[in-house]
């Protein structure tokens, strides 16, 4: 520990030191300072537990030290040591916090009792502090970081230490259900992930605390998923279940379907639980109008899944005809049976959407077109999901034919780029060789094209003819060389393709308007 003692005369400082048991106190260092001013920047610097101060010094007395000894430094002891015995310092003493109040001259046996007082004020207090600082610091890990690190570990049959299903308000219990909330992507866009599940989790815990009945964490292998375990009243879930829904509809203005799992007896068969509701989740009817979306078992009416593949021949047909119109009865086809019997779940989407984007790939891969598939198939199935987690069939239909349509007209692209392909092929070689002369013949025969062929489309794409395309493009090459101060005028000309430097600047002046040392100087 450290003191500091605050007084403008010397000799109260020295007795104060002289006189104090501070070895018996655990105290190993004493500072002294003169005024209040002095104290202030020894205080910022060594932080002593205990500090001694006069009242009445110069630059800063006494009361504004420890005014701002509460203010900035409030964990010290403050001992009051002064001459007058006057009621108005020891009311300022008092108020502003100091253990004691001690008068001059300053009796050994009282600064001493005092001392130790102080001493063991600080200390109670520090051991009080410490323990509100490491259960702050323990809450602030839990939620929601540490709890659902360790939950979702648990989940991954990863029993945990015994003293820490209490910390994490979990209760080892004889049966248990799991039951998984999904988090819509919109809520995700709108809310920001963070906020959303913050917001989803304070719902549900706040709910499953007033029964006490589980526990809700963000279970980290599932992006988008609250996993709920609950360890008692079995017979009321879905009545519970029901109103954690409503809460999170009205908190957020989005439904959260959530599907339940069946009863297990230990916690290592949690995960069985969990599969089972991830199945209940993927079976659910997408396209039914459900108030309240709460599910406890594999819907029936799945049926067999979608496929696209068998479509295959239709498809190509399609693409070949180059028209969105070619596409409609193959779309027709696939939709019908989802409109007809009213039901899609999640897995049957998903697996239709999966084999979508791979006839994405496999046409664009052969059209060399750029593709790059969705990160998230599930992601993006959910933008179709309106705010009561109805699936909007029409408007994921329309999406994919504005789709379709865009990739023929890129199909048609290709197809006309293809044709011109040989000419910009012709520039990149014009490109790669410009500091030469590139003579039209050995173009002609690099490319098995005629010589006429090659001016006459040439000047179609560009505008221009060869030869007066090489010249802006080797003066374009040149302003750029300009910028380097180290190179001369005509190293810069022999860069570019021009041996005779004063032809250079005739060239570089017709094209420019200005010579090359004019151009250079105006870069500076």
């Amino acid at each position: 520990m450290k003191v500091l003692i605050v007084d403008d005369e010397q000799h109260v400082r020295e007795g104060i030191r002289l006189l104090g048991e501070w070895e018996a106190q655990g105290i190993k260092e004493i500072y002294e300072a003169t005024n209040g001013e002095e104290a202030i920047a020894m205080i910022e610097e060594y932080r002593p537990e205990i500090i001694f101060s006069d009242m009445k010094m110069p630059k800063k007395d006494g009361i504004q030290l420890l005014e701002w000894i509460k203010e900035n430094q409030p964990t010290s002891k403050t001992i009051v040591v002064t001459g007058y015995d006057d009621y108005h310092y020891m009311r300022k003493a008092i108020h502003f916090g100091s253990s004691d109040y001690l008068l001059k001259p300053v009796d050994p046996d009282a600064l001493n009792q005092t001392l130790e007082n102080a001493v063991k004020e600080w200390k109670k207090e520090e051991a009080e502090r410490r323990k509100e600082t490491n259960s702050y610091q323990l809450l602030n890990e839990m939620k929601p970081v540490y709890r659902d690190r360790m939950l979702t570990r648990l989940f991954a049959n990863d029993h945990l230490k015994e003293n820490l299903y209490e910390e994490l308000g979990f209760q080892p219990s004889g049966k248990y259900v799991a039951a998984v909330v999904k988090i819509n992507e919109q809520v995700m866009i709108e809310f920001g992930r963070d906020l959303a599940y913050f917001t989803t989790l304070n719902v549900i815990n706040e709910i499953l605390k007033a029964e006490d009945i589980g526990i809700g964490f963000r279970y980290l292998a599932q992006r988008g998923q609250i996993v709920i375990i609950f360890w008692n009243q079995f017979e009321q879930l879905e009545k519970h279940l029901a109103t954690i829904y409503k809460a999170l509809k009205e908190a957020m203005d989005f439904a959260c379907p959530i599907a339940i799992g069946h009863q297990v007896d230990e916690i290592s068969q949690l995960m069985d639980s969990y599969r089972q509701a991830t199945e209940v989740m993927l079976s659910h009817n997408l396209l039914d109008k459900k108030e309240i979306r709460v599910y406890s078992r594999v819907n029936e009416a799945e049926g067999a899944l979608p496929t696209l593949m068998a479509h295959a021949s239709s498809i190509e047909l399609a693409v070949q005809a180059g028209e969105v119109s070619a596409f409609e009865g193959v779309i027709d086809e696939v939709t019908s049976e989802f409109s007809q019997n009213h039901f899609m779940s999640l897995r049957q989407l998903f697996h239709l959407e999966r084999e979508y984007q791979v006839i994405c790939n496999q046409w664009m891969k052969k059209y060399r077109l750029p593709f790059t598939p969705p990160d998230d198939i599930e992601r993006e199935a959910d933008l179709f999901l309106d705010r009561n987690g109805q699936f909007c069939l029409e408007e994921y239909v329309n999406r994919k034919k504005r789709e379709i349509s865009l990739f023929l007209k890129s199909i048609k692209r290709h197809t006309q780029l293809e044709k011109g392909n040989i000419i910009y092929e012709i520039e990149q070689y014009l490109q790669a060789n410009f500091d030469r002369d590139v003579k039209l013949q050995e173009i002609a025969d690099q490319f098995y094209l005629s010589r006429e062929y090659i001016s006459r489309k040439f000047k179609q794409e560009f505008n221009e003819n060869i030869s007066d395309y090489i010249v802006k493009y080797r003066i374009r090459k040149a302003k750029s060389l300009l910028k380097n101060d180290q190179l001369k005028i005509y190293e810069i000309a022999s860069m570019v393709g021009y041996q005779d430097d004063k032809y250079f600047r005739k060239v570089f002046k017709k094209v420019e308007g200005i010579t090359p040392n004019e151009y250079r100087l105006g870069l500076k």
